[in-house]
């Protein structure tokens, strides 16, 4: 597998990114969050006046061979079909979110069981026409696991090579709230009922038929639990590509917008190969679907929003951004006490 050398940020500006937060025109700690982040941001970048620079939002997709035993409300062929009409520019909820707040989207196919025609607008890393089912066997070879991690780091790459220095990640992926659940358990040790959810819009019948596949599946595993193998085992292609291209964020000093439970999921596997990536994420929500609040809390991870949002797509971590750009625009507009010849009043 590809290495990444990804360290905790330099701490020795600390004092000096607290200090000025301090001294802005306001009671100490008054603006919450925005403090919190402005730190965050500061320590990533290192430097007292922290810019966000060329936005983008890069969806992964890619089918799942577990949808053979109907875990999800939504077939298969939705995947190939919302591909298409994200890249479109019009009608999706990803679109109307990323004109808002200015992201560039790039719609990544990862393994969608579909051939794009040439000029599309996707972006071909396809590795396979969809993983394996894996009630049976692994999802993906080794080498298809390696090859993800390195296409994802590619992606990252390029847009870097933009001026990008914030990025989010979005998924699409039918049946792939099914190898969330599956990371989610295998590497936290949540016991796998309270990481199965409705995904798209199961009812109740449609969530305990999901968790007994699941069960089967994880029944039937014989594999040693480490990470990669978890990863290799139970992955989709888009999210061990999401995996890839977070590490590659953290290795360039990116801040990382994180999404919902799958791209949550992401992180935790990302986090588990390389702790030191998660100074550089930046939690934008905490989604309705079940898993999401108890793996937020086993990363220790503190949301921004709670919208009830459950679409995926990465619509919450960009919903999440103009908190990020109010954190850093405080840094860079207001004013000090000094400057601004105000009484410090606390």
């Amino acid at each position: 597998m590809k290495h990444f050398r990804i360290y905790n940020p330099e701490e020795k500006i600390r004092e000096s990114l607290q200090h000025k937060i301090d001294n802005l025109t306001k009671p100490k700690g008054s603006l919450g969050r925005l403090e919190e982040l402005a730190l965050q941001a500061g320590l990533i970048q290192q430097t007292l006046s922290p810019a966000l620079r060329q936005p983008h939002h890069i969806v992964f997709a890619a089918d799942h061979g577990i949808t053979e035993e109907n875990v999800s409300v939504s077939p298969k062929e939705v995947t190939w079909q919302q591909c298409l009409h994200f890249v479109k520019g019009s009608g999706s909820g990803i679109n109307f979110l990323c004109r808002q707040h200015g992201f560039t989207l790039c719609v990544v196919d990862a393994g969608v069981d579909c051939d794009f025609p040439p000029g599309s607008g996707i972006t071909d890393m396809k590795v396979r026409r969809g993983t394996r089912n894996y009630v049976y066997e692994a999802a993906m070879t080794p080498g298809e696991m390696d090859l993800c991690i390195e296409r994802g780091a590619t992606i990252v790459r390029k847009v870097n090579e933009t001026g990008c220095n914030v990025v989010s990640f979005g998924e699409m992926g039918i049946g792939n709230t099914s190898s969330s659940s599956l990371w989610m358990t295998c590497l936290t040790g949540i016991p796998l009922l309270q990481c199965v959810g409705a995904g798209a819009g199961l009812d109740c019948d449609g969530i305990r038929h999901k968790y007994q596949v699941l069960k089967r599946a994880l029944d039937n595993y014989r594999g040693d639990r480490s990470v990669t193998d978890v990863m290799r085992y139970f992955g989709g292609y888009e999210m061990v590509m999401a995996v890839g291209a977070m590490l590659q964020a953290a290795e360039r000093e990116m801040i990382i917008l994180v999404d919902g439970f799958i791209m949550t999921a992401c992180m935790l596997a990302a986090s588990r190969l390389y702790p030191e990536v998660m100074p550089y994420a930046v939690f934008g929500h905490r989604s309705d679907e079940t898993g999401h609040g108890l793996l937020l809390e086993a990363l220790g991870a503190r949301p921004l929003l709670s919208l009830g949002m459950r679409l995926g797509e990465g619509t919450g971590a960009v919903c999440a951004y103009p908190v990020l750009d109010s954190a850093v625009r405080m840094m860079n507009e207001m004013n000090s006490f000094e400057g601004g010849k105000v009484t410090k009043y606390f």
